[in-house]
């Protein structure tokens, strides 16, 4: 198995430019990170782009709202969206044109959540109680969104698959809201960092492990509480009756392994799941739209959420 190409040819460059976060505080690094942001020049088009506050557990969360021209003149299904970051930074510039991409090529309104990050903002379950909490209002509000109440969906990659994977539970533990699926894109579900990935990719793959621990120590620094399903899935004893999902996950990646764990265990469970393995890519790669193998992997997702939404809503594949 190899590297992307393209990837290859730039990994030691983008590696060596990763700041070393595990160094810093929690603000220090969500300003390292926010001075590498440039937004596009011309970001893709959709037919909105809203910011608007819902309540939240901590208090009103900012949240944007992207629509689809389809949006406009009939029901779609509505994805709340949690961007990654390690729970500690980025924000919803940094997740703004995935979210495009994915209001557009799903024919979705989807719903980026700005969620208390660790660990000066709040510290776990807070940015899971966060996006629990909007998916509930999303759902009870639907009219304001997709307008199909059957076809609401969570999704996140890297930390934020984590929050969208344990908002499933959370909506099946808590009674709803009930959801049409979950996409989670190279998704952080155990704090296990001995995994065969973990050894093979854990350096010079752009997400080197200090990092990743690091994470867990900002978001989760309670190891007992590590084992706790609504902050590692993979820990779940029972995840009967969660939504269809789908799972993204990248073969360069120190959180391969732990991601393939949970899509068997989901199968094992009879959740119904689609798993899309992208060897060559690292960490992080669907947010790198310079890379085909970036639009590619968007394309697939899309694709898979529409298939999955079409066989919900119509009963038939």
């Amino acid at each position: 198995m190899s590297l992307d190409p393209q990837i290859a040819e730039i990994i030691e460059t983008l590696d060596a430019g990763f700041p070393p976060v595990h160094t810093m505080t929690g603000e220090e690094a969500r300003a390292a990170i926010r001075a590498r942001f440039v937004a596009p020049a011309q970001p893709e088009h959709v037919a909105s782009v809203d910011d608007r506050t819902v309540p939240g557990p901590g208090g009103p969360l900012t949240v944007r709202v992207y629509r689809p021209e389809a949006a406009l003149d009939k029901a779609v299904p509505t994805m709340v969206f949690a961007h990654g970051g390690g729970w500690v930074f980025c924000d919803l510039d940094s997740h703004d044109g995935l979210c495009r991409a994915f209001a557009n090529g799903m024919q979705a309104v989807v719903v980026s959540v700005h969620y208390r990050r660790a660990s000066e903002e709040g510290q776990w379950p807070a940015a899971a109680e966060d996006i629990y909490a909007v998916t509930r209002w999303v759902a009870e509000h639907i009219d304001d969104f997709g307008r199909d109440p059957a076809a609401v969906l969570v999704g996140g990659d890297s930390a934020g698959g984590n929050l969208a994977a344990v908002t499933a539970l959370m909506a099946r533990d808590r009674g709803g809201p009930t959801l049409a699926g979950q996409l989670l894109l190279y998704p952080v579900i155990a704090a296990d960092f001995d995994t065969e990935s973990y050894r093979l990719y854990g350096q010079g793959f752009y997400n080197p492990r200090p990092a990743l621990q690091w994470y867990w120590d900002q978001y989760v620094p309670v190891a007992a509480d590590r084992t706790n399903p609504y902050a590692s899935p993979l820990h779940a004893e029972d995840v009967t009756g969660l939504p269809p999902t789908i799972a993204v996950l990248a073969g360069h990646d120190p959180l391969r392994d732990e991601g393939a764990a949970y899509v068997e265990k989901l199968r094992a469970a009879g959740v119904p799941t689609v798993s899309r393995m992208f060897n060559g890519g690292v960490h992080g790669f669907m947010t790198m739209p310079a890379f085909e193998i970036c639009q590619r992997a968007r394309a697939q997702a899309c694709a898979d959420v529409t298939e999955l939404v079409h066989t919900i809503t119509t009963g038939t594949p």
